[in-house]
Formats: structure tokens, C-alpha cells, sequence
């Protein structure tokens, strides 16, 4: 509502169109951005569950890179034939780090979705993340234990390694996340800048999850429902996985911090 009232007889101001209208794209009934949206998707032998990852990604993104990781399916073939537009980025090395690290590259868009391929995420959720940004978060993290979040996928095992580890980095960190190692995550891209992300496997999640909070930059958490993986097998191994993430929380322990920290988490939630 407007904070004053015009006489009746008030003149008309004259219409001004915004500058640049065409670029604005309509991301909902309420919100309209000018920031071009990048996604970005590592995969590897997940043709079976793209279509439900395509399906769900709203029709008003810039641009998908899908990062192949030598898959032996027809995932590439798939994907192209779902988004013709793809960009599809062959991955060199190995691991959800170095996939994702090399699909940031080659984004062109000012902001960056990254989600898995397996069909756990909800592309519709992006919504949440563009508008968490837009309104001034520089990271827009997912969390599936924040209060309208969850999980169909994760053993009580997993639950508990999750729980001492987002514990760990809050303690040592001064962080107040609800979840750690989840890697459904947006963020602007001159974040990549601060952060500066040189680790290969799933541990790039924790890795980037710290950073952000050494580097100062805003973060705020999103509720996000986790999926089972539709079809398939996942590579994640609970002990493996989970020394490797406490191995990155001990180094970046050890290292100098970036700068001052802002508050680690923007309250309130954007939905």
C-alpha cells in the first residue's frame, strides 16, 4: 500500500518504463528479476533420472551446464534432448568437487543454482533461492532441517555424521546452520572470488558452506526437501565421505580467516 494519498484531483504523473524492461524475466506472480540464472548439474550415468530433474527446473533460467562426469548411458544424449540449449561441459578430472568446479566455469549467468542429478532436488524450489538473493543474501544455502525442510533419503547414521559435522563448524566457526552437507545451494557468482573452491570430492559442499562464513559474505538458509534418488546407486560412502568433510573442517580451522565475519545466517526465512 502506498505510504501517501494523492488529492483526487491530482494531476497524473507521467509512466516510466524501467530501464531495460525486456531483460526482466517473470520468476513469479510477485517477482520479476534482471540477474541471469545459471543451473548447474554434475552427472555421471543418470539418464534414467533426468527427465524428472528437467522437469522440474522452471522455464525462466538462463541457461543448464551439465557437467558429464565419462558417463557410459545416454545421459548427454538426454539431456540435449530434454533442454536443446544445454551446455554440456565434459568433466577432466574426477568427483562432485571437480564437476562443480568445472560447471561454475563455464557459467555465463550472474546467479548460480547448483543440483544434483538424481532427482532428490526439487528444481521448483530455485524460486526460493533467486528470491533470498535478489533480496540481498549473497549465498542462498539449502537445508532439509530448517523449519519447512526434509528428507526421504538420509540412514540415522547419516543423520547423526550430519549433525556432529554441522555442530563442529558452527562451534569452530561461528556459524548457525541447520545443515551441512547438502548441495542444493545458490549463490552470486562473484562469490566464487572469495571462496576459492580447490577440493575434488563431496567434501566441496562443507568446504564452500565454511567459506562463505570466512569470507563474510550473507548467507541465507532455505528450507528444501530431499528426495529419494529415483533410479540408481549414489557414490556416497557415510565413513568415507564423512572423514573426508572433517579433514576440510580441521584445515580451514587452521587458516587464516578472509576477513571479519558478518552474522553467519540472515534471519527469517524466504519462501
Amino acid at each position: 500500500m502506498s505510504s501517501f494519498l494523492r488529492p483526487a484531483d491530482a494531476e497524473e504523473p507521467p509512466l516510466t518504463l524501467l530501464p531495460d524492461q525486456a531483460v526482466y524475466r517473470p520468476v513469479s506472480s510477485h517477482l520479476a528479476i534482471a540477474p541471469p540464472v545459471s543451473v548447474v548439474i554434475p552427472a555421471m550415468n543418470e539418464a534414467e533420472n533426468l527427465p524428472y530433474v528437467f522437469k522440474t527446473l522452471p522455464d525462466w533460467i538462463h541457461e543448464v551446464i551439465l557437467v558429464d562426469g565419462n558417463s557410459t548411458d545416454d545421459t548427454v544424449q538426454v539431456a540435449r534432448d530434454l533442454w536443446p540449449d544445454v551446455t554440456v561441459v565434459p568433466q577432466r578430472g574426477k568427483g562432485k568437487g571437480d564437476a562443480l568446479i568445472s560447471g561454475f566455469a563455464a557459467c555465463t549467468g550472474e546467479i548460480i543454482v547448483m543440483i544434483d542429478a538424481d532427482g532428490s532436488a526439487d528444481g521448483g524450489e530455485i524460486v526460493s533461492y533467486v528470491s533470498a538473493l535478489v533480496s540481498g543474501a549473497d549465498f542462498a544455502k539449502g537445508s532439509r532441517f530448517a523449519n519447512g525442510g526434509g528428507t526421504d533419503d538420509m540412514t540415522p547414521v547419516r543423520k547423526l555424521g550430519n549433525r556432529v559435522l554441522t555442530a563442529v563448524v558452527n562451534t569452530k566457526f561461528g556459524a548457525r546452520y541447520t545443515d551441512l552437507c547438502y548441495g542444493y545451494n545458490a549463490f552470486w557468482r562473484h562469490c566464487l572470488d572469495e571462496i576459492a573452491l580447490d577440493c575434488a570430492g563431496f567434501e566441496v559442499e562443507t568446504l564452500m558452506n565454511i567459506r562463505v562464513v570466512k569470507a563474510g559474505l550473507r548467507v541465507q538458509e532455505i528450507p528444501s526437501h530431499e528426495y529419494n534418488r529415483i533410479h540408481g546407486v549414489s557414490n556416497l560412502r557415510a565413513v568415507r565421505d564423512g572423514l573426508r568433510v572433517l579433514r576440510v573442517i580441521l584445515s580451514e580451522r587452521s587458516s587464516r580467516r578472509n576477513r571479519a565475519a558478518r552474522p553467519a545466517l540472515i534471519t527469517g526465512n524466504v519462501r
